[in-house]
């Protein structure tokens, strides 16, 4: 029998579990909170519920005796929750490294495979149902980071709010600058990552060089790929279909089925997740010590990589490579008096964002640098 109103389904005692599957925090909140105080269990795939009131509604859930399963949060059809919080149960997780977000990586694939503008292959993939009408939230980062949360909780116990470290999507990426990264051996991927260091959280969602031959940059179209590695396991990899119907309908009906053969009852009460403890630190941003690729859209003509050069030296960045494609002779007429433009890519050693950023305060007195200027990390 199916409803529109909803007050019948909270006041049934008949209905013992709910599958709540809508988007949005607010009203979400409200409805979880509803059905938990009506005594049902709850199965559910809202990540950006979870992630900004996770510890809220798992309290209420365990005070009421209930029980609030999410598998299809994460990765779709990839049976990644259950891997970290209870297959990995006996290691300290390492690191997660991770492809999360499907339409970002669709339209990554497509724009190298085609060597096509983003804004094109955006459209293409809106045309497929691989994107939204709204991508905002994709494209920018935003629903990557929301699982890294989910999972940054699961691995270490540690709420992190999407304000403490770097995100950033896909939506400034240029087709050069991955027709670049290829030449150089690399794929970009928007790179999902989380490690634990000294004591504290390096974390950060951001489009990444990655090596070509690594599992990672083998992921193509709308699929998702996490590495998660445990003291004890060492490095273990998971892959599949991170969104559509039939993947997330699949984590879906497993929680259904967990729950009503009381697997969820067991576990959930048990579990740390989403509970009072003392907080891992984050890394700030500025400490983050990675390689790095950079762009310069420079004027051709000489000294002007000098003064570049200069800069990052001043400022402790060590240069690995440097990329300029040769240009036609300029035209040295006295009737040529602008300077042609040609892109510098150069390849860091490893050094901080903090570094980076003192190198930007000077490089924006230059004037001799023109457009924007791009900055993506290399993992390791």
């Amino acid at each position: 029998m199916l409803t529109t109103d909803l007050q019948s389904v909270i006041d049934d005692p008949e209905i013992d579990v709910a599958v709540q599957l809508i988007g949005g925090v607010d009203d979400a909140r409200k409805l979880m909170h509803a059905l938990l105080d009506a005594g049902k269990d709850i199965v559910t795939a809202n990540k950006a519920l979870l992630c900004e009131h996770g510890f809220e509604l798992f309290c209420r859930a365990r005070e009421l005796g209930r029980t609030i399963s999410f598998e299809a949060a994460v990765a779709g059809g990839v049976p990644i929750i259950n891997a970290v919080s209870q297959s990995l149960a006996a290691n300290q997780i390492l690191s997660i490294e991770a492809i999360l977000n499907g339409t970002s990586n669709f339209i990554l694939t497509e724009m190298l495979a085609k060597k096509t503008a983003y804004d094109v292959v955006l459209r293409e993939a809106q045309e497929l149902g691989y994107a939204e009408a709204d991508p905002a939230m994709d494209v920018d980062g935003t629903d990557a980071a929301q699982k890294l949360v989910i999972l940054t909780e699961l691995a270490f116990g540690t709420n992190v709010p999407l304000s403490a470290f770097p995100v950033q999507g896909i939506d400034t990426l240029d087709l050069v600058d991955l027709l670049t990264a290829e030449e150089l051996g690399y794929r970009v991927k928007l790179l999902v990552v989380v490690k634990l260091l000294d004591g504290q959280l390096e974390m950060h969602v951001q489009p990444t060089l990655v090596r070509a031959d690594w599992p990672l940059a083998k992921v193509d179209g709308a699929f998702n790929m996490i590495a998660v590695e445990g003291d004890a396991v060492g490095r273990t990899w998971f892959s599949g279909a991170g969104a559509g119907q039939f993947p997330t309908a699949s984590a879906v009906v497993a929680d259904l089925i967990d729950t009503a053969v009381g697997r969820a009852a067991i576990t959930f009460p048990r579990l740390d997740l989403f509970r009072e403890q003392a907080a891992l630190p984050v890394l700030p941003a500025d400490k983050i010590s990675r390689r790095y690729y950079l762009r310069f859209t420079v004027e051709d003509r000489p000294h002007v990589f000098a003064e570049i050069a200069d800069i990052l030296g001043r400022n402790g960045v060590s240069l690995a490579s440097i990329i300029q494609h040769e240009t036609p002779e300029p035209d040295e007429t006295p009737a040529a008096t602008d300077h042609a433009t040609v892109s510098v890519v150069v390849m860091t050693h490893r050094t901080t964002l903090g570094k980076l950023q003192a190198v930007d305060a000077e490089l924006d007195r230059l004037t001799t640098l023109h457009g924007p200027r791009v900055r993506m990390p290399v993992a390791d």
